[in-house]
């Protein structure tokens, strides 16, 4: 399932939703087509039902497990935002995490050659924040997604910089105009020069 946009906060957008890479459920997958071969042999070399019984019951658990591996799958989400890195999973209880665009240091990724082959791969997101080090495991195509994050991160700088930039300029009428008041109350003579020298430079300093 995606994940959820009412999560999302006033003006962030959507970047990449990811689930793990299918190899997530090699493991699984592998242990019921055995189980599943397993259970044909036994059936065409034997006649022992005990056996048979057993086999199936390997069939069984070994589907189930595939079954659990995929509402896993379903409800990790690896995400990145306009602001942020947010890893969140689990089927009934939920949990995870959240990275600030801002607080990342680095971001790494590690390929095997089978795992080049496939697409997959880890990420190891360094960050300012709580636990410093974050790995994440099946991610795919963890080079394209570290772009991502750095292409993400050089957008949310840049706009912080022009808000930062923004706020300035509405503040600077606001100085001009208390220096005008300034300057009318040393003509008026209610400030000395003196005064006027000090309580300019407390307000041009930003005191």
């Amino acid at each position: 399932m995606p994940y959820p946009k009412k999560l999302l906060n006033d003006y962030e957008e959507l970047a990449v939703d990811l689930h793990p890479h299918w190899w997530y459920f090699a493991e699984a997958v592998a242990a019921l087509v055995g189980s599943i071969v397993l259970g044909i042999i036994v059936i065409v070399a034997t006649d022992s039902n005990p056996l048979k019984w057993l086999v199936l019951a390997l069939i069984v658990v070994s589907a189930l497990w595939l079954l659990l591996r995929y509402l896993r799958w379903a409800t990790t989400n690896f995400v990145i935002t306009s602001d942020r890195v947010i890893f969140r999973h689990g089927v009934i209880a939920k949990s995870g995490i959240e990275i600030p665009l801002e607080r990342v240091n680095s971001v790494h990724f590690n390929q095997s050659i089978f795992e080049r082959f496939i697409g997959a791969g880890d990420l190891l997101i360094e960050s300012g924040a709580e636990g410093g080090q974050q790995r994440f495991t099946d991610v795919k195509n963890p080079d394209k997604i570290q772009n991502l994050i750095h292409s993400q991160m050089e957008l949310n700088e840049n706009r912080m910089f022009q808000g930062s930039q923004q706020r300035a300029a509405a503040g600077a009428p606001d100085v001009t105009e208390r220096l005008e008041r300034l300057e009318a109350l040393r003509d008026r003579g209610t400030l000395t020069d003196d005064e006027f020298e000090a309580q300019k430079q407390r307000l041009l300093s930003g005191e």
